[in-house]
């Protein structure tokens, strides 16, 4: 990517994108479950779009899939143990390694989707095993005990975390009382620098790194707090309170043009703060509790965020300024994930109907929809879109649709 001018960067920053380095990660190229296409169908067959194959035997889990131009991987539970499995754009499996074990104590399964960089794939389980394997083959390069060595302090459904990287620097969220946020050398594992944070466990939550003109700020989400980070150093630049009744916070943030956004579930809804022109301190715009998904993201397209509540069951549109809350719609109240791609919005509930959403004024129109036919057990992994295709995983099976068509 053309290197922007630092004069139109702060209004035109673009997180974790501006690199040499080729990263698929977590929710879409910036973190904010916006994808890249064109030409994507704005209706689907009423059967939903093409199926082009599935696999099965991926266990149990809810790792969203990594999907590079010759590999795609994502991981899952088998009889105990965790593997990242590696498959071919036709959807066969090429090889899967184990990492350890994987939760097995409640909502048995992966939490984790595997970060692919440079031809490393990353994975961290539930107990604290970081791992570092070669994206061909899938050979150990090196791997990390966050609890043995940085003492890591589990949490009631295990550490969940889509791991960051940017430059050398593999950023994680050990919630330890002295190695609260670390980076580690993505190619060695060796400790850049250690942050104490605000000392309280980790909440769920996979960081953002934004990029200003002076410094980059990493955002990360602990059990109580809203942290702003150097991400070059691990210096706390700010603070901010930030609860709910179950310490679970699993959705990233969303920055835009110098202000950022937190959410959570169980009635707590968000915050928007705007960030001084060197990230070193912020400031509250607006809260709003009505929009407030327990695990499956939102996104901000056109100055409005759409996702489903929690507690406030429903889908809803806020204004990204104002956090006024725009539009209200009940036709799904059971909660589930959504992304967006050429101005659509791809909704993925937990009954299992994938939906394709216009977005009218304030408001939405469902245009499409399917059931998932493949899989078992919970509906809560995120969808992902790459070159034309939707990637959906139910448990056992990932599933690839074709939604461009000819």
């Amino acid at each position: 990517m053309k290197t922007i001018l630092l004069s139109l960067l702060f209004c035109n920053c673009i997180i974790c994108s501006i690199s040499s380095q080729e990263i698929v990660q977590w929710r879409g190229p910036n973190r904010n479950g916006i994808y890249p296409g064109t030409g994507l169908l704005k209706t689907w067959p009423a059967a939903g779009p093409k199926l082009l194959w599935h696999f099965e035997g991926l266990g149990e889990g809810f790792a969203s899939a990594t999907v590079t131009k010759d590999h795609i991987y994502t991981a899952g539970c088998v009889n105990g143990k965790g593997y990242i499995f590696c498959l071919s754009p036709e959807g066969k499996q090429e090889w899967k390694i184990t990492y350890g074990d994987e939760w097995i104590e409640s909502w048995n399964g992966t939490r984790s989707t595997p970060l692919y960089c440079d031809g490393k794939v990353y994975m961290v389980s539930p107990y604290g095993k970081l791992v570092c394997l070669g994206g061909e083959h899938g050979n150990l390069i090196w791997s990390a005990d966050l609890m043995k060595t940085y003492g890591a302090e589990n949490i009631q459904w295990g550490i969940t975390e889509n791991l960051l990287v940017d430059g050398d620097n593999l950023f994680c969220i050990v919630g330890g009382p002295k190695n609260n946020v670390i980076a580690l050398n993505k190619d060695s594992g060796k400790l850049i620098w250690s942050s104490t944070g605000d000392g309280g466990k980790s909440a769920y939550n996979s960081p953002l790194l934004v990029k200003l003109p002076t410094r980059k700020l990493l955002v990360v989400i602990t059990e109580k707090s809203i942290l702003g980070l150097d991400a070059e150093t691990g210096k706390k630049l700010w603070n901010k309170e930030f609860l709910n009744q179950y310490a679970v916070h699993p959705n990233t943030p969303i920055y835009d043009n110098g202000y950022i956004y937190c959410y959570t579930g169980y009635g707590t809804g968000g915050i928007q703060f705007k960030l001084s022109a060197d990230g070193s301190q912020v400031t509250q715009v607006w809260k709003n509790a009505s929009l407030d998904p327990k695990t499956g993201g939102a996104v901000m397209l056109n100055g409005k965020i759409y996702g489903f509540g929690d507690k406030n069951k429903g889908f809803h549109c806020i204004d990204w300024k104002t956090g006024k809350e725009l539009a209200f719609d009940k036709f799904n109240q059971k909660g589930g994930n959504i992304i967006a791609a050429e101005g659509m919005l791809y909704t993925y509930d937990e009954s299992g109907e994938v939906a394709l959403l216009q977005i009218t004024g304030t408001g939405i129109k469902k245009v499409s929809s399917f059931k998932v036919p493949f899989g078992a057990d919970q509906h809560w992994a995120h969808m992902v879109i790459n070159d034309g295709k939707l990637f959906v995983r139910h448990g056992n099976s990932l599933m690839a649709y074709d939604i461009k068509g000819k």
